[in-house]
């Protein structure tokens, strides 16, 4: 029953966020990790989705699930 409400508590802050630079740190396995500045774009019930733009100006969405953050597999960082 904690997991479900710390799952809820995630989903409220992202969604109180929505529209705010953040700094994502997510780690793709192997000692990989890959970092991204974007704005958070959209909460889904079972997702959320950031914009990112990279150094040659183009834009990308991404999308993580808030059991990501709840395992330390992505992390979150307001700007």
């Amino acid at each position: 029953m904690k997991e479900i409400n710390d799952l809820n508590m995630i989903r409220s802050q992202v969604r109180s966020n929505i529209g705010k630079d953040v700094i994502v740190e997510a780690d793709k396995g192997r000692n990989k990790i890959v970092t991204n500045k974007g704005t958070i774009s959209q909460v889904f019930p079972s997702l959320f989705t950031i914009k990112v733009t990279n150094e040659y100006d183009s834009e990308r969405t991404i999308s993580y699930t808030y059991s990501d953050i709840l395992t330390s597999t992505v992390k979150l960082e307001l700007c």
